[in-house]
């Protein structure tokens, strides 16, 4: 279409160019006929058809802005359309919002009026973890207000600012701001700075090791009332050789008997033990208390 047929689509008629035809033209040419529509807007009534016509030929006409917005957001094909809904009434907002007067593009104010509208969708119905109704709410305000005064003020307002501007209590504001921590997980590899640690360091490598200790719990409880029954002279022969770290010739010195008097011994305590043990099909399937843990850790 030519720049020329501008002023025929300006017509008394108001005649609203055709799918195929704004498809057709060039981004000047679109930008030149969305420019003399918000002319033509500024001279009409609110009330009036006339209004409504134009208005919704320049919100069709900058339907492409839309898109272009949202192919930055873009997750998947299921929210494509939910993205575009929520990018059109971003659209709305800035034809209603909009000044021509002013000597600003188009296209540089709506942008980011319709960019601001897909992130409070994706902020707000975006939840990774279950939050209370009532602390979301809480966030959201705490976060708008937080954006208001960033750029009234040029700089991030601290929380007794936007606690006074909100008319709320600093400590309401430190919990809004906290829930956002629930809204945005952070990465394990992100770098985290303290007085500790002021190179920082992630929080993976704060992360600690599994505690073999700790998945053998329940199975010391388990033998500990076993240890009890043994006779003395079997509960000492076991104290020597595990706890005390002695070989089955010093046991057999420290008892009285041959080395492989010890061995036998060994050898049946432990024995009796182990069956001691799977008698007692307290675990799943039959397993005793602390599964193949449980065996690896009394020797054969």
């Amino acid at each position: 279409m030519a720049t020329s047929d501008t002023t025929t689509l300006l017509s008394a008629e108001l005649h609203r160019p055709t799918h195929r035809e704004m498809r057709a033209m060039g981004k000047t040419e679109a930008r030149a006929l969305s420019d003399a529509l918000f002319a033509r807007l500024a001279d009409l009534e609110r009330e009036s058809a006339a209004y409504s016509y134009v208005r919704g030929t320049i919100i069709e006409l900058n339907m492409p802005l839309v898109r272009f917005a949202a192919a930055g957001f873009r997750r998947g094909t299921a929210e494509l359309d939910d993205i575009l809904q929520v990018g059109t009434v971003g659209l709305i907002k800035a034809v209603d919002g909009y000044d021509h007067r002013r000597g600003v593009e188009f296209a540089t104010y709506a942008i980011p009026t319709i960019t601001g509208e897909i992130k409070r969708f994706f902020r707000d119905t975006s939840w990774p973890l279950r939050v209370p109704r009532s602390l979301q709410e809480l966030y959201l305000r705490v976060a708008r207000c937080s954006d208001r005064l960033e750029q009234t003020l040029g700089r991030l307002p601290t929380p007794e600012e936007i606690a006074e501007e909100l008319g709320l209590d600093p400590a309401e504001v430190a919990a809004g701001l906290g829930v956002g921590r629930a809204y945005r997980a952070d990465s394990l590899d992100a770098l985290r700075q303290d007085r500790d640690d002021p190179n920082g360091s992630t929080l993976v490598d704060r992360l600690g090791a599994c505690d073999r200790e700790f998945d053998l719990t329940e199975f010391r409880e388990a033998v500990r009332p076993l240890l009890r029954a043994l006779p003395a002279r079997e509960r000492t022969v076991l104290a020597l050789r595990f706890w005390g770290d002695c070989t089955q010739a010093e046991i057999a010195a420290e008892i009285g008997v041959s080395q492989m008097h010890v061995s036998r011994l060994l050898a049946g305590i432990l024995s009796g033990l182990r069956e001691r043990l799977a008698d007692e099909r307290d675990g799943p399937g039959g397993q005793p208390p602390g599964g193949s843990e449980a065996r690896s850790v009394l020797p054969r």
